[in-house]
């Protein structure tokens, strides 16, 4: 079975990105990605609607890197922006598999940032994390996502009919994947 070892957090930079662990100071950005119907549109959960609601989604995010059950890096501009978060979860360690997910602000759309951090963390869930594939489920309804994991090497393995119930209605799920190379 595969092991995690998340107590010393990985930052990562790319071009125009550094992705670093979420900090406590950071509700308010959360909050207001979060809180945007725009954005939650295909999350299928709730919006935010307090800040408390990103401050304890925060500290949720860190109990889980404290159990190594999942990591979460907030996606920061170089000026230090807070503009999106991306991270592994529903991790299946001994199928050496790690399931990633992603949020951006609407502000920072089309701007090929998720791309850029989607490449990095990928990156490192092979390399860093010996991860032997990983998946992306999504709405099939949500086309960009679809297109940014295809343009990032996942290929699109089936569909899930009406899989999860949320606001009294059930949706479907597209389910997404990337294999380690060889």
């Amino acid at each position: 079975m595969l092991t995690l070892d998340l107590s010393d957090f990985p930052d990562i930079r790319t071009e125009r990105l550094v992705l670093r662990e979420l900090r406590a100071s950071d509700a308010q950005a959360i909050f207001d990605i979060r809180s945007s119907e725009q954005v939650m549109r295909y999350i299928g959960r709730n919006r935010a609607t307090t800040i408390s609601d990103a401050e304890e989604l925060i500290t949720r995010i860190g109990n889980d890197r404290a159990a190594n059950t999942g990591i979460t890096w907030a996606i920061t501009l170089q000026d230090g922006t807070l503009i999106g978060t991306i991270g592994y979860y529903r991790l299946k360690l001994e199928h050496h598999r790690g399931e990633v997910g992603y949020v951006l602000h609407s502000d920072h759309w089309r701007k090929g940032y998720m791309r850029e951090a989607l490449q990095a963390v990928v990156q490192h869930g092979f390399r860093h994390f010996g991860f032997h594939t990983i998946e992306a489920v999504t709405d099939p309804e949500n086309v960009p996502s679809g297109a940014l994991l295809a343009s990032c090497g996942f290929e699109r393995e089936g569909l899930l009919r009406e899989s999860y119930l949320f606001n009294g209605r059930f949706h479907d799920s597209a389910i997404w994947s990337r294999v380690a190379p060889e």
